[in-house]
């Protein structure tokens, strides 16, 4: 029998919920997705941008939740004998709930946030701190105002350390989650030109992430890139929130966690670092410069909470990247094989250059080519035309053979290339699709990279289904 997160009795209690029908003694897990709910968990039937929940609570109960949490001006769309939870607000409920799980909290926290690298850092902060001790870590990119809370409430009491991606796209937006998430130690990734359409600059972009430090536990630490132009912007408001223990992080002499060297590999890095007084090398089991820096916050991170150095630094050679950031896949083309590198979830210019740094890395098969099919970068501003037409130093200076371009930002690019890069362009990820899929040869690296918003997921599964994978084609047969 699986193990209760929650008795009903205190879910409850934490939510100031009315009860109706027959209650379970408790739930096994939390889920605001009727298509995925597992028997036993909880189901928060949250309005979202284009769907209600409350039109999937009986889908949820028939897929066998143990309890619904609704609002009460829709409660009685539902039988008097439904098992439900009555609030006011179902998303306040949750994070009530997400409350009243920090507050039994005696785990070790850690918060991570930046403009780049936030989902790979929490997955690595995963990976090393799971080899030490029950870890509990947010899913996906779960990192906005019901992500976090989800995230939390479904943190487990026995957790010894927990992981939390805290993200925004407004100013105001990470202080009432971190005040929930109330982190021992803060890590700011980085800080980019991202989301620029909603800021007045990269200090304000800087303003916004150091919010992080409003919700640090006393006696907390923060953990800063010291190589970023906006380092001693986020130390000043560091100090002034009341925080003693700053620590960096960076190539920089001064970084407490320092990179001494670094040797890139098409799959995978070796890194030699100081951190924090520890001599240390080891391998991590993801290219780029980009990892190499943000394995430095992680082991910094890591042995703040307590965790033991040397064994973080020795998990680190197993992490592996996350579907849509990253994650590589053979593709059996003809007689021979390429490589597909799925970079599909999200773009801006910083995780684009790294991007096409690692396909710059990459090996190709004999006679192969190294092909970048890139989608828009959404939510960039006025400075949205120059900042792709500028991808094109990445493009040279990595040794891109082709490049296939789509959406109308993305045609800055086009432009600029010169005609042998020039693959194909179109105006949507939809109508580039068969240009990038006839062009795949044997020997051919592809990576495919853009904003959510430019749907370039679309090229991704048209390459899947058109070169399935050996174990997908005999699992087919």
């Amino acid at each position: 029998m699986s193990t209760l997160l929650w008795t009903s009795d205190a879910m409850a209690t934490a939510m100031r919920a009315a009860t109706q029908g027959t209650l379970p003694d408790g739930v096994t897990g939390l889920s605001i997705d009727s298509r995925t709910i597992a028997p036993g968990e909880a189901y928060f039937a949250i309005k979202g941008d284009v769907h209600d929940g409350h039109a999937f609570v009986a889908a949820a109960l028939k897929a066998g939740a143990g309890l619904a949490v609704v609002e009460a001006a829709q409660c009685d769309k539902f039988p008097t004998d439904a098992p439900l939870l009555v609030v006011d607000d179902v998303l306040a409920g949750l994070v009530e709930l997400a409350h009243a799980s920090r507050a039994r909290l005696n785990a070790k926290i850690i918060a991570v946030t930046g403009s780049v690298g936030k989902t790979s850092t929490k997955e690595a902060l995963r990976r090393v701190l799971s080899a030490q001790g029950e870890t509990h870590a947010s899913v996906a990119s779960f990192n906005n105002h019901w992500g976090v809370p989800l995230s939390l409430a479904r943190c487990p009491a026995s957790t010894r350390f927990a992981v939390f991606e805290i993200g925004m796209n407004h100013a105001g937006e990470i202080t009432p989650l971190v005040k929930m998430v109330r982190p021992h130690v803060a890590i700011i990734t980085t800080i980019e030109p991202v989301h620029l359409e909603f800021f007045a600059g990269i200090e304000a972009i800087a303003d916004a992430k150091a919010e992080i430090f409003a919700g640090l536990e006393p006696d907390g630490a923060a953990v800063l890139n010291r190589d970023n132009g906006q380092f001693a912007r986020l130390q000043k408001q560091a100090k002034k929130a009341g925080i003693s223990r700053i620590v960096s992080f960076g190539a920089d002499k001064r970084a407490e966690a320092r990179l001494i060297d670094l040797s890139l590999h098409a799959t995978c890095s070796a890194v030699h670092a100081d951190i924090l007084d520890h001599d240390i090398t080891y391998k991590i089991g993801m290219p780029g410069r980009h990892m190499a820096m943000n394995s430095l916050a992680v082991l910094a991170g890591a042995s703040l909470l307590g965790a033991d150095i040397a064994r973080a630094a020795l998990s680190l050679s197993q992490l592996e990247a996350p579907t849509g950031r990253g994650f590589r896949r053979t593709l059996e083309v003809g007689h021979g094989e390429a490589t597909l590198i799925d970079e599909s979830y999200n773009a801006n210019p910083a995780s684009m250059g790294a991007a096409l740094n690692v396909l710059g890395q990459a090996s190709t098969g004999a006679h192969g080519r190294r092909i970048a099919v890139l989608g828009d970068m959404l939510e960039l501003g006025p400075t949205g035309p120059e900042l792709h037409r500028g991808l094109n130093e990445a493009v040279t200076a990595n040794r891109i053979d082709l490049v296939y371009c789509c959406g109308p930002l993305m045609r800055n690019l086009w432009d600029a290339l010169s005609t042998g890069k020039r693959g194909g362009y179109a105006e949507s990820s939809a109508a580039l699709e068969a240009q990038a899929v006839a062009a795949v040869r044997a020997g051919d690296v592809i990576m495919v990279k853009g904003s959510l918003g430019s749907k370039m997921k679309l090229i991704v599964s048209a390459l899947e289904k058109r070169f399935p994978d050996k174990a997908a084609h005999e699992e087919a047969v």
